[in-house]
């Protein structure tokens, strides 16, 4: 599998089918875009399936003992789906979630969310000049264990007292390519700003129930307590079981009109 510009293209992920539509066997391509299946003897459907790319079908037939070759198999860039339109726009938090997951002293995963948050985002004519302001409750956190989630409110971690709120703030959309973007901004948290990045994948426009329309996004990033002055070395050497130095945090979002 290559792109466009003979380029491969690695983790493409395919599926073949026999003549009556049951998969015989699927799996994705190696760093060089190769992908090879042993079948016995007979007509298989391929599907192939690439983020960024269209998907693209083949056919092909198997001889008893010999190798059939598709050769290589040009992926196009797909179309990037249709973007919000210029306005204001709010995030929804009734079909919008702010997840975190963070490793307990290095081993079992602590899974959590905050449950409280408000944002909005200001589409701009061209979407590299939008904006987006997002405000979190920091007492709203929840990993499902009332006493941690205690824990987390205290001066040892968020400090909820002195800081009520996370926020939000960017205006630098830059489009990666296809559905990818990268939005960078502030984040405030702990009396702490720093500048943090969302890998987003715009997930394009639809349709709610009652007919309105929607956009929605899904965004991951890395953040590191260090750098928000949230010591756990103290708590460890107190014996008191905290959150590891790094946090992953997972965003979906939608967004509807400004009404």
């Amino acid at each position: 599998m290559v792109d466009p510009v003979n380029e491969p293209v690695a983790g493409a992920e395919l599926t073949v089918t026999d003549a009556m539509g049951r998969r015989v066997v699927a799996g994705g391509t190696d760093p060089y875009g190769l992908f090879l299946a042993m079948v016995p003897a007979g007509e298989y459907r391929l599907a192939v399936g690439a983020e960024g790319y269209a998907p693209y079908r083949a056919t092909a037939l198997v001889g008893e003992n010999s190798l059939a070759s598709l050769g290589d198999v040009t992926l196009q860039v797909a179309q990037p789906p249709e973007p919000p339109a210029p306005g204001d726009w709010d995030i929804d938090p009734a079909h919008s979630s702010i997840g975190f997951t963070a490793r307990h002293i290095g081993l079992a995963r602590i899974h959590g969310r905050f449950n409280s948050f408000a944002g909005v985002v200001r589409i701009a004519e061209r979407i590299e000049q939008s904006a987006m302001h997002v405000v979190i409750d920091a007492s709203s956190i929840d990993t499902g264990i009332r006493m941690r989630d205690d824990h987390l409110r205290s001066a040892d971690f968020l400090d909820v007292q002195r800081f009520p709120t996370l926020e939000f703030y960017s205006d630098r959309f830059v489009h990666k390519g296809g559905n990818r973007w990268t939005v960078t901004g502030a984040l405030s948290l702990h009396g702490v700003t720093r500048t943090v990045t969302l890998d987003t994948d715009y997930l394009g426009l639809g349709n709610g129930v009652e007919g309105e329309t929607r956009a929605a996004c899904r965004a991951t990033t890395e953040l590191h307590r260090d750098d928000f002055t949230i010591s756990w070395q103290s708590m460890l050497a107190r014996g008191i079981a905290a959150v590891g130095p790094s946090i992953r945090v997972d965003l979906d979002v939608q967004i509807v009109p400004k009404s």
